[in-house]
């Protein structure tokens, strides 16, 4: 593949980070640019501070994230909801495998994002915008100018739902599977949600509006130079219901358990899941979102994911724990909001840690 070189954009004499963040944004390359150019030292904004830095090494041996089998659901649907109910209500992230996306197309998705990162500059810049007012937006960092550190990562993101991104805004290079990528999310997450539902003891349509309102995101990690200096993804909570992540055989996904972080291994043809801040809230701490993070990349080879984001789409329907799930015994623990509301301080706050479902809690 052939790539346009890249001179370093960031003046060596410069101490501003705010400049040296606007001049590595306007390159519209991302950090798979900064590889291109040769770069054996990463900028200074890059750079974690020690207290996040000295806890990069920190992780558990003990604990292995829960693997549910969903062939299992028509021969033991009790059984199958019991177990996604003890992951959700524990880890909050656990696996799934034979969810009947056929291997070929998980294959096929990840391949067609890692394309697309590895277009030339000139075709993947084209889509470089911190706005999404085409519903795509490529860009390095999603809090750049909120973070106290940059994280060593490039983003697509396409919206998928309510309102989808024109056909034609898609990038060409991962177009078809994309949108063959979203009709088999959606399938396999309104399984999901009605299981988790009638873990709650509710109908198994109760959750069913949360799989109107869907982002993707299709990250690139390239490799680092100094993965002890940074990170692939700051720890952070998602603040939706649910998120369905594809990743590939690389590795570096960590969650934060009570026994420390543990590592989400790949695991061949599964898709892995998490628990939002908002389904966390919605049923009253029954079900707990948690922290994870993305390591630096040290692998010779650059990792590739892509994730779908679940919410509900209406802009004005007040959120908050559900009615059947509290009681005088166990009253509600947040108060109730509005879905803009809610994003607007999750993306205000950037990715810094689990802050977001305090500040909605009593």
């Amino acid at each position: 593949m052939s790539t346009t070189p890249l001179s370093p954009p960031l003046s060596a004499a410069s101490n501003d980070r705010i400049e040296a963040v606007k001049q590595f944004d306007n390159t519209k390359l991302g950090v798979k640019g900064l590889i291109d150019s040769g770069i054996k030292t990463i900028p200074s904004f890059f750079v974690h501070p020690p207290e996040i830095l000295s806890d990069l090494n920190s992780r558990s041996q003990s604990l292995n994230i829960p693997t549910v089998d969903l062939s299992a659901i028509s021969s033991s649907r009790s059984a199958v909801i019991s177990q996604l109910h003890h992951a959700a209500s524990t880890v909050g992230f656990f696996q799934v495998i034979n969810h009947g996306i056929l291997p070929e197309l998980l294959c096929n998705t990840i391949a067609a994002m890692k394309a697309f990162h590895e277009q030339p500059p000139e075709q993947r810049s084209k889509v470089y915008r911190r706005e999404m007012g085409t519903g795509v937006s490529y860009i390095s960092n999603v809090d750049l100018f909120q973070s106290k550190a940059a994280s060593w990562r490039d983003t697509l993101q396409i919206r998928l739902g309510p309102v989808t991104a024109g056909r034609e805004e898609v990038p060409e290079v991962c177009r078809e599977q994309v949108l063959e990528w979203d009709k088999e999310v959606v399938r396999v997450g309104e399984v999901l949600l009605g299981l988790l539902s009638e873990g709650l003891g509710l109908g198994a349509e109760r959750f069913r509006e949360f799989v109107e309102g869907r982002v993707l995101v299709g990250h690139y990690y390239p490799f680092c130079p100094q993965p002890d200096l940074t990170v692939g993804l700051n720890s952070h909570a998602d603040p939706g219901a649910l998120t369905v992540l594809l990743q590939d055989h690389v590795g570096g996904l960590q969650v934060r358990t009570e026994d420390g972080w543990v590592d989400v291994k790949p695991v061949p043809d599964a898709l892995v899941i998490n628990i939002g801040d908002l389904l966390q809230i919605i049923s009253n701490d029954e079900y707990k979102s948690a922290d994870h993070r993305v390591l630096a990349n040290s692998s010779g080879e650059p990792r590739v994911s892509v994730a779908v984001f679940l919410n509900p789409s209406s802009r004005e329907k007040v959120f908050g724990p559900l009615p059947e799930l509290t009681s005088t015994e166990k009253p509600a623990l947040y108060r109730n909001f509005t879905l803009p509301e809610f994003l607007t301080r999750f993306f205000k706050k950037g990715l810094d840690g689990k802050t977001l479902t305090n500040f909605f809690r009593l």
